[in-house]
This record gives structure tokens, C-alpha cells and sequence, in this order.
């Protein structure tokens, strides 16, 4: 799903890291080696279209490395 992060991530919580992520062997392969964690937060997003929500978000991040692989989970409250 292609969407746009509007502003900052609020409320910035870890669901996991290192060897409890279990993609880490892919991210490892995809991105490198890294002190990997998995993420979420709740941002405005806009879609293609130019449909605006808040959302709940997932991702992977590691020092050296930035963040990769944007997930929508939930949405949270649509804005137009």
C-alpha cells in the first residue's frame, strides 16, 4: 500500500528487537547488519489518491541503517 507519513511519528514504542523480530534474517540480508528494531507509532498519512488519516504504523529501524519497510496496522481516525 503506497501512503505518504505527514509530520512526525507520535507515541514511538518498541514491539521488538534483535532476535525477536522474525524477520530479522531477511532484513539482515536485505539492508545489513544492524542493531535491527521493529517499531510503532501513530502518524497522518495521505494515500494517492489524497485521502488524509491518523494511523497506527509499523516499521524497522537500525542505528547506521535508518528506518525501512513502512506498515499501516490500523486506522485510526479518517481526516477527508
Amino acid at each position: 500500500m503506497q501512503f505518504e507519513i505527514l509530520g512526525k511519528i507520535e507515541n514511538q514504542e518498541i514491539i521488538a528487537r534483535g532476535s525477536s523480530i522474525r524477520e530479522l534474517k531477511r532484513l539482515q540480508r536485505a539492508y545489513g547488519e544492524g542493531q535491527w528494531r521493529k517499531l510503532k507509532g501513530t502518524a497522518r498519512v495521505r494515500f494517492p489518491k489524497g485521502r488524509i488519516c491518523t494511523a497506527e504504523i509499523h516499521w524497522y529501524e537500525a542505528h547506521g541503517i535508518g528506518r525501512k519497510e513502512f506498515k499501516i496496522k490500523h486506522i485510526m481516525e479518517n481526516m477527508g
